[in-house]
């Protein structure tokens, strides 16, 4: 079974997604803000998709985990002490997506963020998808 892990679940965009894609998935979201979940559930269905829902911090979530993900998805700031947990939060061959803002006065801090995934993942593939900038990062 594949276990997905997404910090900054939001209203739940990304799980809905996730959820349709692979449908046996265990999923678990991630969010600070109790009221995200609730609009989540009324304007999207986020009750409606069996997802593991923690509202906690992400950063705080990370430090107490023990599971292993094979998807992290960071899709919200966290500083870049975030990098070394995330990764030792992947399995094997797992894989962790970072969702940056990339625009204005945000895209130096967002290529040296990318420089340094660099440095701590096997493989980091750059993606432009429009204002951010995704970096897919692989532990093998």
């Amino acid at each position: 079974m594949l276990n997905i892990l997404i910090l900054g679940l939001g209203g739940g965009t990304v799980s809905k997604l996730l959820r349709n894609k692979y449908p046996d998935a265990k999923i678990t979201g991630v969010e600070i803000d109790p009221l995200m979940i609730e609009l989540g559930k009324k304007y999207l269905d986020l009750d409606k998709y069996d997802i593991d829902i923690q509202i906690a911090d992400a950063f705080v979530f990370l430090k107490n985990n023990r599971k292993k993900y094979d998807l992290v998805i960071v899709d919200t700031y966290l500083g870049d002490k975030v990098v070394e947990i995330a990764r030792s939060d992947l399995a094997i061959n797992g894989v962790t997506i970072f969702n940056r803002l990339y625009y204005g006065d945000k895209r130096p801090d967002t290529v040296r963020f990318g420089n340094r995934l660099e440095k701590i993942f096997k493989k980091v593939t750059w993606f432009y998808p429009e204002a951010n900038l995704m970096f897919l990062c692989y532990n093998s």
